[in-house]
């Protein structure tokens, strides 16, 4: 069965977070349900569509910015209580929208993430996680990292409350009361958790979770021990998960997997005969995805997708055919509705314009006065700086609430850019002086009218530390900017582990296959014990086997790269006898190959420009790091080594590191 769904754009609000729209339960079956949203200008918004119409059911004033919305209620019955987080505070609102809650938890961070079961209350900041019942404080506990969401299994269908944390260290804690019963290592950090059907599944059990590397997978959380069910990698390299819910949007009678993500991409995913996800649907929106609910909002009957982004559009797509059959009277009635439908958004065109031409005014006057002080305009960045450990490189996330004009890339350390396919700006560098200001890249990119959202592909030299910085300035008048700063670590292209020798104090233990990661571990932590004035005391212990075991690691991504180099070198020659001598029968198939496959092949080449290179430099640092452990500088005989690489061979580059 295939799945049509056409777009319709309901409204705007503010700029808003993940998980703060939902909607409210229906009157009746497949009827037309209210949709409440909260904004980062704390307002809360419900409404639902009349005649394609959008009409506003309640609209509170502005307030802190709102961090999530959820539904609650008696459990058993309709959830259609809302509840907000805005900086500690929760507030509680009925469906038309009185005040019926205001609880101050006094936390001394702003709460992030919020799950609501009958009279419970599971909420976290960043670090800290609380259990209330009935306002009061029940249980605690203090997270060793990030918390990024929070959800509670069914306590109606397990009997018993079993809170689970998504934290940033790629764990998903489970908790009993204030302590931890098992954690649970997940493919990559998880952002958000949603309940399997909406309810636990079958067991009352079934825990989904999306990651921000874009993994999505369904674990059992029974009383003793995670069963990992099934986990879908992110093949096609789309962007993170932030929201996730079941809805039966196919129409088959069993709940479709509804996914958003950040890079815009909305999936659906069905379900086959062996309970394995297989998608269905995907659409591309221009913004992230902030929350994304299952329902029926635009016309009676038909089911959709609605969906609320970044920016603050709340947008459906539905299953209601955009050109239907009809008749003579019917048509007349089609055409009368988008009559109508225009001239309201002319009306509001102009309402628009006039109230553009107010405020320019306003800020020309303002900002002419002799009292005027700088009016510098707001605005909001999502930023999202993270690791790729498939290609060992970092993905840089920029998006703002309005377009954005450039953006200048900063480094004191050196990083290469690599090309991004989603990235349609134009690149220029600029000329650095690096030893008198450490400055070793500059670069601005030129963003294409109507660009929110700009990815950048960033690889950095492990051992080499900084920070990398980007100036980001939207289109708005006067001309404005906001810098964000990312941290990059000495060990920039690892990643945790979560075996870890609890009876160890005040010592730690670190192996690698490669003597390089050793070797900047033991610069970095004397450089800062020295700092500190921390008396430090490191042993070492090096295997000599490790480094052919290294470089046998190195070989075939070597040797691939090398091959890769030599045919791409060839196609311009092989593509000249070809139009000389007219075809290619004459060539040896593996020529032959290689221009079948040139448009490939060089496609391949030119997003990895760098990576020779770079293993180039893996190597030296490799034979530099033997020998400094004993003593030696052989960076005199470096140029050998280059000249061995570049006729490579395995087992002359092996000899070469036993005889220097």
């Amino acid at each position: 069965m295939d799945l049509n769904l056409n777009r319709a754009d309901y409204l705007q609000v503010g700029v808003t977070s993940q998980k703060t729209m939902q909607l409210l339960p229906a009157s009746r079956y497949r009827a037309t349900q209210k949709v409440v949203v909260g904004d980062h200008d704390g307002v809360v918004m419900c409404f639902g569509m009349k005649k394609g119409e959008a009409v506003t059911v309640f609209k509170t004033l502005p307030g802190q910015k709102i961090a999530r919305l959820e539904l609650g209620g008696v459990l058993n019955t309709p959830q259609e209580k809302i509840f907000i987080a805005a900086g500690s505070e929760i507030r509680g609102f009925t469906k038309r929208g009185k005040q019926f809650l205001s609880f101050e938890t006094n936390l001394t961070e702003s709460i992030k993430a919020m799950h609501i079961s009958g009279s419970d209350l599971f909420l976290s900041a960043s670090y800290i996680y609380n259990h209330y019942c009935d306002c009061k404080d029940q249980h605690y506990y203090l997270s060793g990292d990030k918390i990024n969401d929070v959800i509670c299994l069914p306590v109606e269908r397990v009997l018993r409350d079993v809170p689970v944390l998504a934290c940033q260290d790629r764990v998903l804690r489970v908790l009993q009361g204030s302590d931890v019963m098992y954690e649970i290592e997940v493919p990559g950090p998880p952002t958000v958790l949603a309940l399997h059907n909406g309810n636990g599944g079958d067991s009352g059990e079934d825990l989904l979770f999306g990651t921000s590397d874009g993994k999505l997978g369904l674990i059992q959380i029974t009383t003793s021990k995670p069963i990992h069910k099934w986990e879908i990698r992110n093949e096609k390299k789309r962007g993170g998960i932030l929201c996730i819910d079941s809805f039966d949007i196919v129409g088959d009678g069993v709940k479709d997997l509804l996914v958003g993500r950040d890079d815009g991409m909305v999936e659906v995913y069905s379900f086959d005969n062996a309970n394995e996800p297989v998608l269905r649907f995907d659409q591309t929106l221009s913004e992230s995805v902030t929350s994304i609910q299952g329902g029926c909002v635009g016309k009676d009957g038909y089911d959709e997708i609605v969906v609320s982004t970044y920016s603050g559009w709340v947008t459906g797509l539905t299953t209601e055919p955009i050109h239907k059959e009809s008749g003579p009277g019917e048509e007349l009635k089609i055409n009368q509705e988008m009559q109508n439908k225009i001239s309201s958004l002319r009306s509001e065109l102009e309402h628009l314009q006039y109230k553009v031409l107010q405020e320019r005014e306003k800020y020309q006057q303002s900002s002419q006065s002799s009292k005027a002080k700088s009016a510098v305009p707001s605005f909001s960045v999502n930023d999202k700086f993270t690791l790729n450990k498939d290609d060992a490189s970092y993905s840089l996330i920029l998006e703002v609430q309005t377009a954005i004009d450039n953006v200048l890339i900063q480094s004191d350390v050196p990083i290469d850019l690599l090309d991004v396919d989603k990235n349609s700006a134009v690149v220029s560098f600029s000329s650095c002086d690096s030893e008198s200001n450490d400055n070793f890249l500059l670069a601005t990119y030129r963003c294409q009218a109507n660009t929110t959202r700009l990815e950048l592909k960033i690889r950095s030299i492990e051992g080499q530390y900084g920070t990398l910085q980007a100036y980001v300035t939207p289109r708005i008048q006067p001309k404005t900017c906001q810098v964000r700063q990312y941290l990059i670590k000495p060990l920039s292209l690892h990643q945790r582990t979560h075996f870890i020798d609890h009876d160890r104090k005040g010592e730690g233990v670190f192996k690698s296959d490669n003597i390089s990661t050793i070797s900047i571990l033991k610069d970095v932590l004397s450089k800062e014990a020295t700092k500190r004035k921390i008396n430090l005391n490191i042993l070492y212990e090096i295997n000599e086997v490790s480094v052919k075991h290294t470089l046998k690691l190195i070989h075939p991504k070597l040797e691939y790269q090398l091959l890769l180099a030599k045919k791409v070198q060839l196609i311009d020659a092989l593509k000249e006898l070809q139009v000389h001598e007219g075809n290619t029968n004459f060539l040896i198939p593996e020529y032959r190959c290689i221009l079948e496959e040139a448009d490939h092949l060089q496609e391949e080449y030119k997003k990895q420009p760098a990576h020779l290179e770079r293993l180039y430099g893996m190597i030296t640092d490799l034979f530099i790091d033997k020998f400094k452990f004993k003593g030696t500088n052989v960076k005199t005989k470096v140029p050998l080594l280059l000249e061995i690489l570049d006729s490579y061979d395995q087992n002359a580059l092996i000899a070469f590191f036993d005889a220097a």
